[in-house]
């Protein structure tokens, strides 16, 4: 009976791998230790205990302006030394990969000056703040791919397993022909007319708000899942609350104290919504919004085919929901697929069928991609130029709201 127990505790255990010693090492050092720096900490910290990987990452060095603050991230997070200058950390002979997790305004400064200086690079989205820094970027990121390098974009979303089986599905031709593609990003922490002016809610450092922080994720997914760019877009976007207090102090996460003495302009919007075509013909649809009183994170998908349908609600991320319209109407219906099996994509390192994953996984498995996309030589997905060409979708959402909704065409 003891024996059993200890078999039955066995197999509830996680699945631990340790990195093979011999793998070579890829030294990562990672620029910003915020919301995106924790995530993406996890994500490295993590990857190489979980799947069996060709390079061993190594937690080399984190970067940031504040002595004190870095130091705690670097002890907190498992780095092995801090720096104060984006500079000095690149030119550590122990960094080969430079994870960039500042405010999108010092993107192409510091992915530029990466490749450039021979070291592959992981850059959070959206690519950059306008269109012009993205492209020079991609040319960056070309010139760096004729001699080895990697450069490729953070949209973690596509990590999650059932999106990625989503993908999948339709690429086999599950859905058949795409006629719509209905994408929604909600969140409510702007709700508040309080909540402090964080740099998320100046333009000069976030480049635009919610089409930005939120929309670039959608626009990201509905190309990467139904596998064309979208042609053109006709936009609103509004601001609804134009001033709020200043902060007293650093930021956190997505918030701050705030001085009660002092406002300051928004420059950014706090909503966007807008229909746009894909290649193909089939229509989509857009909302990106951080004034969604209830919606902490809700990122929700429908695709609808001749054949079909997906629907996916990030809130409930292990679930898929499929419908087959080639079944019978008697009994067709949209089935839930718990994507939870050792077949479908990621879980064959994870836990048992049925054991959730979570949001933190998705850098995990981020982690996992650009490593083996580095050990193998093969092109990074998604990158810089698919973050490119998300930045010109933004671009044209911008013009066509201040152009009265105009339908805008996206330069290709």
């Amino acid at each position: 009976m003891a024996r059993r127990e200890e078999t039955d505790q066995e197999a509830a255990a996680p699945p631990t791998r340790r990195p093979a010693t011999s793998a070579p090492v890829l030294g990562v050092g990672m620029v910003g230790y915020a919301f995106m720096g924790a995530a993406h900490s996890q994500g490295w910290r993590t990857a190489g205990h979980v799947f069996d990987l060709p390079m061993r990452p190594a937690l080399a060095a984190i970067c940031g302006r504040d002595r004190a603050a870095v130091d705690a991230a670097a002890a907190r997070h498992g780095w092995a030394a801090a720096e104060t200058d984006w500079r000095a950390l690149i030119a550590r002979d122990d960094v080969q990969l430079v994870d960039i997790c500042t405010p999108g305004d010092s993107h192409a400064e510091i992915a530029i000056a990466a490749l450039e200086a021979g070291k592959h690079v992981l850059c959070e989205k959206p690519l950059a703040n306008t269109v012009a820094e993205a492209a020079a970027m991609t040319e960056a990121a070309e010139r760096a791919a004729a001699r080895g390098q990697v450069a490729m974009v953070g949209f973690n979303y596509r990590r999650v397993p059932a999106i990625t089986y989503a993908r999948q599905l339709i690429a086999e031709g599950r859905l058949g022909a795409l006629r719509h593609v209905r994408a929604a990003y909600l969140q409510d922490w702007l709700v508040d007319p309080e909540s402090p002016l964080t740099w998320r809610l100046e333009r000069e450092r976030a480049g635009s708000g919610a089409l930005g922080d939120l929309g670039a994720h959608i626009v990201d997914l509905a190309q990467y899942l139904a596998g064309e760019p979208l042609v053109g877009v006709s936009a609103v976007s509004e601001t609804f609350v134009r001033e709020r207090p200043r902060l007293a102090g650093p930021s956190a996460g997505l918030s701050g104290a705030a001085d009660t003495g002092a406002l300051g302009a928004v420059t950014v919007d706090d909503a966007a919504l807008f229909t746009g075509r894909l290649a193909s013909g089939a229509l989509a649809s857009f909302e990106a919004t951080r004034m969604a009183a209830g919606r902490k994170n809700a990122l929700r998908l429908e695709i609808n085919g001749e054949r079909g349908s997906l629907a996916f609600d990030l809130e409930r991320l292990n679930e898929l929901s499929f419908h087959d319209h080639t079944e019978p109407a008697a009994t067709a219906g949209f089935r839930r697929i718990l994507v939870t099996e050792p077949r479908h994509p990621y879980l064959e390192a994870w836990w048992p069928p049925g054991h959730a994953l979570g949001y933190e996984h998705t850098f995990v498995h981020q982690a996992r991609d650009l490593v083996r996309t580095i050990a193998e030589g093969t092109a990074p997905a998604p990158s810089f130029a698919d973050g490119l060409q998300v930045q010109r979708v933004l671009a044209a959402v911008e013009e066509s709201a201040e152009k009265n909704s105009v339908h805008t065409p996206v330069v290709l």
